[in-house]
């Protein structure tokens, strides 16, 4: 795998230590910026739409720039973004930091995914993507729980710079990436022509698998500390237990899978999907036993990331019509997931285990779907 790509990876943790590290830090907010605790909430579906929204925005703009402009740009904007959050004396300042953060965000990982499935032959997309998602499990596993740890020790501003604070020697990666290897602007294909792959059932179907995956992930993912202080009864500092544990397993998940994702989807599917059903389910019927809970949540981790990650792939493979706008479709379909599953869960959080159940309901419709058009992931020649 090229150096790139791992130095892509870099810039993928600091991005993903801040778009889960709210989770520890809203009351910090809420308190420094005299607003309730709900309306501090309101940072985190924010940042969420504007992932859904920047993926195929920020792509379509950056698609004429070069790729080291683009990568470089939405970075420095994310950098400046964590800046003027750290300042701020409002929340609606920080509200709006938050939106166009996510846009930087969602701009930076379509590019870097069409960037990495470049860099490498075409049949190792599958291990490229599991290199950037890398980024995504370990800031789960160091970065949220340190964002949190910071947060609680030197305020919530604190975590904010230290962000801005990795995007530097993070340019400064993709600086040297772009010298190692990442293709030089060339001509793109018209944008409606790479809008059109959009009508081909066989993308539409791994998008759609891939967001109900993603989406039965962060459902539960979201409210695990309520899952480990209400329905398992464990104190608060074990949350960051489990959460670390989950971590572990989507690293475990997307490392695994990265190596079959690219000649073989459909076992991975065939295995790790039912797999995935049948551990929600046993954990919607045993999150009251602790140590179910944290068996339960690495295994987990690793199933929906490994599973999830090769869907992504898959979507980087049928969008090859649109090869600057495929990272864009799988950074969408990503995020509607994260979007749509913890609203489902949230309004289940009144019934014990609630938001697994609905992981449990959001996997099996992906199953069935897959069942039904089996075929399309299926490689093709």
């Amino acid at each position: 795998m090229p150096l790139s790509v791992y130095l892509l990876a870099v810039a993928v943790f600091a991005m993903g230590t801040s778009e889960f590290m709210l989770a520890g830090l809203l009351p910090g907010i809420a308190a420094d910026l005299g607003v309730p605790v709900a309306t501090a909430g309101l940072l985190t579906p924010a940042f969420a739409v504007g992932m859904v929204v920047g993926a195929p925005l920020m792509a379509g703009l950056a698609r004429r720039w070069p790729r080291r402009s683009a990568l470089l740009g939405f970075l420095g904007l994310f950098l400046v973004t964590h800046v003027v959050g750290a300042c701020a004396t409002g929340f609606a300042v920080l509200l709006v930091t938050r939106f166009l953060a996510a846009l930087a965000d969602a701009g930076f990982l379509a590019v870097a995914l069409t960037v990495a499935a470049d860099l490498v032959p075409a049949d190792r997309k599958g291990r490229a993507l599991a290199v950037l998602l890398g980024g995504v499990t370990i800031a789960t596993v160091a970065g949220v729980p340190g964002g949190a740890l910071l947060g609680t020790l030197l305020g919530w501003r604190a975590t904010f710079w230290v962000i801005a604070a990795l995007c530097v020697p993070s340019m400064l990666g993709v600086v040297l990436g772009v010298m190692l290897g990442v293709p030089p602007g060339t001509a793109r294909p018209d944008l409606r022509r790479e809008l059109a792959e959009l009508r081909r059932p066989r993308l539409v179907l791994v998008l759609l698998l891939g967001a109900l995956v993603n989406a039965a992930t962060f459902g539960t993912f979201t409210f695990l500390a309520p899952i480990v202080t209400g329905v398992a009864g464990l104190g608060p500092l074990w949350v960051p237990v489990v959460l670390v544990l989950f971590g572990l397993g989507s690293f475990a998940g997307v490392t695994v899978a990265g190596r079959l994702s690219d000649s073989r989807p459909g076992l991975v599917v065939a295995v790790a999907g039912p797999s995935l059903l049948c551990g929600w389910v046993v954990l919607g019927l045993a999150a009251t036993d602790p140590v179910a809970l944290l068996v339960l949540a690495f295994v987990q981790g690793a199933l929906s990331f490994g599973l999830g990650s090769t869907l992504i792939a898959r979507v980087l493979y049928e969008a090859k019509g649109a090869p600057t706008m495929a990272g864009s479709y799988a950074t969408a379909a990503l995020n509607a997931g994260a979007v749509a599953g913890p609203a489902l869960a949230a309004a289940t959080l009144a019934w014990p285990g609630g938001p697994v159940w609905v992981s449990a309901a959001l996997v099996a419709a992906a199953l069935l779907l897959a069942l039904s058009f089996r075929r399309a992931l299926v490689p093709t020649t």
